[in-house]
């Protein structure tokens, strides 16, 4: 087994070595102590691999590009979650899954302390058809016996789509577990809470209303969801949500990408039309990067479950 090969495995397993930032961190180190924040990533137009680090009072206290040149300029449609963390092989390993044009690819790569020169680097091709998905996202819970990872895409006919990621040799493989239709109108979506047994989205509809989505792991091929009116109107601005947790609820950061602005919200505890959110405020900075991603801390550290 080469080391890229045992770093892969290691990595997909969940087990880092010593050193990783606790709490809320960032890809890299960051100077600003926070109780709370939000690591928000995407993917410039030129490939590069981006995170800014926001506050749960709305300030922007860091921005870097974490990797250069990563993919094809302009390529790159969607990104899952990237998740992040000390690697076997020294230095700070990025994981997370691509779609570009109509191929998915999972995508590897280790750079020296978060920043800095690409090592290690891989692109594996998944394969192709997934130009007709609109969303993609992962939850990846860990408890300290078990590990599992559940990735989501919505179709463009509206069917959210549920597989279980599994590693053999550092290599994933993905199995369809479920589905739902009835998803059409959704506009945006983010996972706001994670348990053992089930998964919980937020959605922004092209009618404005907010829902929630409790997506249970457990049953047949036809996810079992319960779905929930969080609010009635004035969503449909948002093309992108990206949430993380804080204190009893998530920070949640709505990106109008007509504007090129983002608003930055504290949601509670999932609960229908009782749920709290309040607007913290308007985030300052130009939010047009062509695709928006959650960093995450590869230590089990997840969105709290409701």
């Amino acid at each position: 087994m080469n080391k890229w090969t045992k770093y892969s495995a290691v990595l997909a397993a969940g087990v880092l070595s010593a050193g990783l930032l606790t709490g809320t961190a960032s890809a890299q180190p960051s100077t600003t102590a926070r109780s709370c924040g939000l690591n928000l990533g995407s993917v410039t137009a030129g490939g590069d691999h981006r995170e800014q680090v926001i506050t749960e009072e709305g300030a922007v206290v860091d921005n870097w590009i974490v990797a250069k040149n990563l993919f094809p300029d302009g390529q790159v449609r969607l990104s899952a979650t990237v998740r992040y963390g000390a690697a076997e092989v020294g230095g700070m390993a990025h994981v997370g899954p691509v779609i570009m044009g109509s191929t998915m690819y999972d995508s590897t790569y280790v750079t020296a302390n978060g920043q800095g020169p690409v090592t290690e680097r891989q692109l594996t091709r998944v394969g192709p058809g997934w130009q007709v998905y609109r969303s993609l996202d992962r939850s990846t819970y860990v408890t300290a016996t078990a590990q599992r990872e559940t990735e989501y895409s919505l179709h463009n006919d509206g069917t959210l789509y549920r597989r279980n990621v599994t590693y053999k040799n550092g290599v994933a493989s993905r199995q369809v577990t479920g589905w739902q239709s009835g998803y059409r109108g959704v506009k945006a979506m983010t996972l706001i809470s994670q348990t053992a047994t089930y998964d919980t989205f937020l959605m922004t509809l092209t009618s404005g209303k907010l829902y929630t989505a409790r997506l249970p792991l457990a049953g047949g091929h036809i996810i079992p969801g319960v779905v929930k009116q969080v609010r009635g109107s004035t969503w449909q601005g948002f093309e992108r949500l990206v949430a993380a947790a804080c204190d009893d609820g998530v920070l949640l950061l709505g990106i109008d990408k007509d504007t090129g602005s983002a608003y930055l919200y504290k949601v509670g505890h999932a609960n229908g039309a009782a749920t709290s959110i309040r607007m913290i405020r308007k985030v300052p900075g130009s939010f047009e990067e062509p695709v928006y991603f959650h960093w995450q801390l590869f230590s089990g550290e997840r969105l709290a479950g409701d």
